[in-house]
Order: structure tokens, then sequence, then C-alpha cells
């Protein structure tokens, strides 16, 4: 891009802020209008819901904003490619998204869109276009050339289902072709997708690994969410309707979310509601590596908390492990069951640990609190880690 081009994308930047997620949706329903078939391949609950054109709008504002530099979003984009990577996006299909996104830039803007700024815009979309397939081509040969991994949507059997709670389900998936499956990092996620009668085409969606690696199946833990207003729910509640025996389709772990192959420090993880799900992934690999774990979870009630067995088991059979659960309601409390919300102000001793590694994952104002009270209490900012689930709006980093 030449410096006109450049200044061109800079003075869009108010723009975006004040009007950038009018753009966004304009672009949504602009896509799915002319190529209704990329409904597929996008969570259309993130759509009804707004979710997803705010991520959008936040992560064009961030390109325009560095456009100078976009290499100081790499972490970002490396997050983003994963989720392509587990959707199975495919090059071909970033000039398409390409194409409405300028032709909505020109539509939104009207007037204000010159033949210089779509240009500009064009040459922007492009390069930010070519780092992605690049940075995706690598996740694809990854993904392809490890053992029991694979590219593609590959059929798994539905061979094991237990009711972790009134709300929860585990589902044991394994492969259907008795191949060897991918090895994968405590934390990660894998992408199911099923075809939905009601609304007439697949949904994907991406549901963390909640246990440590068996060669054998891999394991999801599900919460059923209320499908009252579709399409947001419908993936959960057709999950929960499935039977063992039932196939489903599957991509290959992803995800950035994971203690991969860090030494044994310290770790503390934090968890609310179905949040839960990457921590047991990770507190089943870890449990016997003898470093220090403290265990943080938030819930409403007992009758809701997903995995309460193993936490105790965990709580009480490792002396590297020590566990509080948090219930807004309890009947009876005891030193590692408290009543109220998690404050981590509480356990300052506990949690702030040299060298610890700090993670955290569930809704969307739990992470804030807890990422702000950590700070507040003296941890460095890069030792804290957080999974937000759906599109990525937090940037707290």
């Amino acid at each position: 891009m030449n410096t006109q081009q450049l200044s061109l994308i800079k003075a869009t930047v108010h723009i975006l802020k004040e009007h950038g997620i009018t753009l966004t949706k304009h672009f949504y329903h602009r896509m799915f209008t002319h190529n209704p078939e990329l409904k597929n391949q996008f969570n259309m609950g993130n759509q009804a819901s707004g979710k997803q054109q705010t991520a959008l709008a936040t992560a064009v504002l961030a390109y325009a904003e560095h456009i100078e530099n976009p290499g100081v979003l790499i972490g970002a984009l490396k997050s983003i490619g994963q989720k392509h990577v587990s959707l199975n996006i495919t090059a071909d299909q970033y000039a398409i998204v390409g194409g409405h996104l300028i032709a909505s830039i020109k539509e939104v803007l009207e007037d204000g869109a010159t033949d210089e700024l779509l240009e500009a815009w064009t040459i922007a979309y492009n390069q930010l276009a070519q780092i992605m397939i690049n940075l995706e081509a690598g996740m694809y040969k990854e993904n392809r050339e490890k053992k029991g991994g694979w590219n593609g949507w590959r059929t798994f059997v539905i061979s094991r289902i237990v009711e972790e709670s009134a709300e929860i389900k585990s589902f044991y998936l394994t492969p259907k072709d008795q191949q060897p499956i991918a090895t994968y990092h405590p934390g990660q996620y894998l992408t199911v997708k099923t075809y939905v009668d009601s609304l007439g085409y697949e949904q994907p969606r991406q549901y963390s690994l909640s246990s440590a690696f068996n060669e054998n199946f891999y394991r999801i833990t599900v919460k059923k969410e209320n499908p009252t207003d579709l399409p947001a729910g419908i993936v959960s509640s057709n999950l929960h309707n499935q039977k063992e025996g039932n196939e489903i389709e599957v991509s290959a772990p992803a995800g950035l979310f994971h203690i991969g192959d860090r030494p044994n420090q310290p770790l503390v993880l934090i968890s609310g509601g179905v949040g839960i799900t990457p921590m047991m992934s990770m507190l089943e690999t870890q449990a016997d590596k003898n470093n220090k774990i403290v265990w943080l979870h938030s819930c409403r009630n007992e009758n809701v908390q997903a995995f309460k067995n193993e936490i105790e088991y965990y709580n009480t059979n490792f002396d590297n492990i020590t566990t509080y659960t948090f219930f807004n309601e309890i009947e009876r409390e005891t030193e590692f069951k408290r009543n109220g919300f998690l404050d981590l102000k509480t356990l300052k001793e506990e949690i702030v640990l040299p060298e610890a590694q700090y993670y955290i994952c569930g809704p969307t104002s739990f992470i804030e609190v807890q990422f702000e009270t950590l700070k507040n209490l003296g941890v460095a900012k890069e030792a804290i880690f957080y999974e937000e689930f759906g599109p990525q709006s937090l940037n707290l980093n």
C-alpha cells in the first residue's frame, strides 16, 4: 500500500468506531442473501444475537488502526485462524467475503465511498486475507501430518453419554473409521457439525475437550441452552437429544487457550458455569505432575454443578490440588464449598504464587471481573489467559 492509501484507511477509523456495527450487519445480510450456502459454516445463533457482527466490527477497526503494522495483531489473527481451520474455511471463500465487504462499504458509506477509498480497502483486505490464508495453510498442514490428524470433517460415533448435572451432558466420541485420533493440548476444543431440520442447513459449534487425552475417544461436555430464540441454543438441544450409537461430524482439535508444553508451574484454574469444561482437561492432564494447582469454580447451585464427584476426588486424593467451589445458593457450607459469588481477594494467599499461570473461562462479565481482580492482586497480565465462548469481544491483554 502506498502512503495515500494508508492515510485513507486511517481516515476511516472514526467512521468504524461510530458505524462499524451498521457496516457489519449490512455485510452479513448481503453475504447470506447472495451466498446462502455459507450459513452452513457460520454460527447463526451468534448472527441472531449480534455477537458476530460486533466481533467483526471490532476486528475491522483494530485492523484499520494498525494498518501500518498489522503484525501487532498476530495473536488475534492466529486465534481467528484456528477457528477458521476448525470450520474448514477455504482460500476461495476469502474472495467471496472480500467482495461482499467492499460492496458493503460502498453501499453503507454511499457518496463517502470514493473510488480511491474502495481501492485502498480492497488492497488492505487482500493483504489481510493473504496473511490469514498463509497462517491457516500452516495449521491445515500440521493437522494433516500429525499422527491421527486430519483435515475436513470426520465421522465419529457417540459411544457414551453421561449426565453430569441437570443441564450438562458429556459425549464420548469415537472415530467411525477406527483409526487413530489426534492428540491435543488441554484446553483446546472440537468443532462438531449437525444438520438442523428446523433451520434447513448445517450448524457447526465449538465445544471444549473436557478430559485428558485418551487415544480411544474425545470427550466434550455440553450445557443445554434454551432454544426459544432460534437459532441460539438449537445445536446444544440437538446434542442433548442424541442417542448412543448416533453419528456426528467432527473437525480436528483446535484453539490457542491451552497449557501446551509449559513447564510445571503452579496453575490457578478459574471457571464459571460451563466454563468448567476446558479446566477439567487441564486438571486431569496435570494432576499427577506434582505442580501446585488451585481450582476455583462458580455456579448457581449443586444441582447444575458438573463433575462434582471428580472435583471432590482430586481435592481429597492429591496433595498438590486444592479446590474451591462457590455457589449462589447452597444448603451447607464446608471449607471447600462456599456460599456466595467467587471472590478471589478472599483467597489471595492461596492463589498469588510465584511463576503461576492463571486460566479463566466463563461468561464475558465473569472473565472481566476475575481478570481485573487478579491484576489488582499484583498478578502480571502476561500470566493470565482466558477463553471467551463464542466470538471474541474481549481484549484484556
